[in-house]
């Protein structure tokens, strides 16, 4: 039989993307079998600022072997249990979204039921005294997961703040280890097979590379997936109208919170995350509603700290490509799409994307079944992340500006529609397949929104009140002991993972 594999590839860019495609792909494939060159300029700049990420990332350290103490250091990371939202629903509300589980779930259903219920009756406090990770971040304590029995601190969920730039220096050095072929130099031209696919790329000093399978990691140029392919791209700026973010770091402020902060303005959001080293701040806006010099002026006005760079603006146009696999060029990151990160949702989509292309992956014969399921995933995977994010827009009460106004009033996505409405009925979350936001997580948005539902599960009636009453209080006295256990998150830092 003819050898059919894939022996190979080449990622076009660096940056976060690249070098976690690299990382990934050389510690799956055999570098005997199959050859993984990046080519990237450092002529080219990347779009990387102060990332934050979800829990799921811990999936992807173990798949390529990181230790994470050594990872934290090296990249100056922090700790994330939750991401905090200021002033979205309205001027001076504040919630939430937290990792890991909500209270405890009683004969089948979940905790936050039996709270909605005792919320109306006036016998229960707000839902974060009632969750482990929002009650340790308002005591900025941190530490990761013990045996302790029934404990919530047998499963404490969180995630990482951290340096882009470092992390991608991190992995390029396992990525090289493991056998990654680096070139530098700047792609100039592609050249194309009679039937469409990419053969090979010619840069700047005249070297051409060819590769079976290239990974297109050039951010939002897109130099194989649309100037080559010309695939095209699905415009989501209707729903999600800011089109500009600038970005500046500035200098620590006390110890660092295990949190992300996200905080609403005239005219988009803000957000504030906390390394070792620094803080990376950035304000996402819409420029139909505020100019370049007015975003620059209120994100100076909301630092913490002294500034520590000029601030620097960036363009973006929210969307997608039409086809994230198109014949033998698969898009990551930016060069895939782009959505802001009120829910540091952009390392995961390069994460699932990696995860199914190992599912999917593919032979010479570039089966277009598959090509066409991976792409089908990805493309629910996406949608239902945007209306998530929609939902932060359109589920406010806030009216002192235009900006938000629009959000307010826009058209919907009718799948986020229809999960708005039954939540407000009853509480309930009408997830699809594997949607990435779980119930506790629409909830959390949803309620610290201000979608307060009518009712609330019908079995939870079924509960006597006075031992639910009980219960409750029963649970939250446990958090306050949990988390009266854990160290300051500085402290957890200092023992186990400081940078140098």
């Amino acid at each position: 039989m003819k050898d059919k594999r894939i022996r190979k590839i080449i990622i076009v860019g660096g940056g976060t993307a690249g070098y976690m495609a690299a990382a990934a792909l050389t510690k799956v494939l055999s570098k005997d079998n199959c050859q993984v060159k990046l080519i990237e300029s450092e002529q080219i700049g990347t779009v990387g600022v102060g990332e934050a990420t979800i829990p799921q990332i811990q999936l992807y350290n173990k798949l390529i072997g990181l230790d994470e103490n050594d990872f934290v250091r090296k990249t100056k990371a922090t700790f994330k249990l939750a991401i905090q939202f200021c002033d979205w629903n309205k001027i001076g509300s504040s919630y939430y979204h937290a990792f890991g589980d909500v209270g405890k779930d009683m004969e089948g259903v979940q905790f936050y039921h039996y709270w909605l219920k005792m919320r109306q009756l006036g016998k229960a406090s707000g839902i974060d005294d009632y969750t482990l990770s929002s009650t340790a971040c308002e005591q900025q304590k941190f530490m990761r997961s013990i045996d302790a029995g029934n404990s919530p601190l047998s499963n404490i969920a969180y995630a990482f703040h951290f340096d882009a730039g470092l992390y991608a220096l991190y992995l390029r050095e396992l990525s090289e280890k493991a056998g990654l072929v680096r070139v530098e130099g700047k792609v100039v031209t592609t050249q194309l097979q009679e039937n469409g696919h990419v053969e090979s790329v010619t840069l700047e000093n005249g070297d051409t590379h060819e590769a079976d399978f290239f990974i297109d990691c050039s951010g939002f140029r897109g130099l194989l997936i649309e100037e080559a392919l010309h695939t095209g791209y699905d415009d989501w700026s209707e729903w999600l109208p800011c089109d500009s973010a600038v970005t500046a770091p500035s200098e620590n402020a006390g110890s660092p919170i295990p949190y992300t902060r996200s905080t609403a303005k005239k005219a988009g959001w803000q957000w504030r995350i906390p390394l070792q080293h620094r803080i990376g701040n950035g304000y996402v806006y819409c420029s139909k509603y505020t100019s370049d010099q007015e975003a620059k002026q209120t994100l100076l006005d909301g630092l913490d700290g002294k500034l520590l760079a000029e601030p620097r603006v960036i363009r973006f146009k929210t969307g997608k490509r039409k086809q994230f696999w198109n014949k033998n060029v698969l898009a990551l990151g930016l060069a895939a799409g782009f959505m802001e990160p009120l829910e540091s949702t952009s390392i995961h989509l390069v994460q699932a994307a990696l995860s199914k292309l190992f599912t999917f992956f593919p032979t010479l014969s570039f089966d277009q079944v598959d090509i066409d399921e991976y792409n089908r995933q990805s493309e629910f995977e996406w949608q239902r992340i945007r209306d998530f994010l929609i939902l932060h827009y359109h589920a406010t009460e806030r009216d002192d500006s235009d900006f938000w106004l629009h959000c307010r009033n826009m058209p919907i996505p009718p799948e986020l529609t229809h999960k708005i409405e039954q939540f407000k009925r009853n509480g309930r979350v009408a997830r699809n397949d594997n949607e990435m936001f779980n119930d506790l997580s629409w909830f959390e948005v949803m309620y610290g929104q201000g979608i307060i539902p009518d009712s609330y599960h019908a079995l939870v009636d079924n509960f006597p009140e006075d031992e639910l009453e009980r219960r409750l209080q029963g649970i939250k006295k446990v958090m306050v002991n949990s988390v009266d256990y854990m160290p300051s998150h500085q402290a957890f830092i200092d023992k186990n993972c400081k940078a140098e």
